[in-house]
């Protein structure tokens, strides 16, 4: 499944917002067996909780949550400095442009149509486990 040596590739701490427990689950197994660390939250109540304690490097965020939606969270998110340097990726059932810039105005820094192309999402990790100067622009 991955492309790269489990030695090669840099883990990151990755928190996925998810509210369908079948998909969070099968996701989180993924993003596991590539080296990350890996913790799921159900809605976007849960999601802060977590980054109260763990501060993750990725969030990966179904947009479409109960309560206070994906584009809140991201506000919510980006309004704390520890999460400044975080990357936002979005999750949703829609893939129009409309749907990614409202995802962009939000904070987020990708967006995903679900369910997600896996080997993308791979490369799209893997690209920001290097450093930032080697980055592709």
């Amino acid at each position: 499944m991955s492309t790269a040596e489990p030695a090669e590739a840099a883990r990151l701490r990755v928190l996925l917002v998810e509210d369908n427990p079948d998909a969070a689950d099968s996701l989180a197994v993924v993003l596991g067996m590539w080296g990350h660390e890996v913790r799921v939250a159900g809605d976007a109540g849960a999601a802060l909780d977590v980054v109260a304690r763990w501060v993750p490097a990725v969030v990966l965020s179904d947009i479409g949550l109960p309560g206070m939606d994906g584009y809140e969270l991201a506000g919510a998110l980006r309004s704390q400095p520890a999460l400044r340097d975080a990357t936002l990726i979005a999750l949703s059932g829609y893939g129009r442009d409309e749907d990614k810039r409202r995802a962009a105005d939000a904070g987020f820094d990708h967006h995903l149509v679900k369910p997600p192309d896996l080997a993308g999402l791979e490369r799209l990790l893997a690209g920001l486990g290097e450093p930032r100067a080697s980055r592709a622009g």
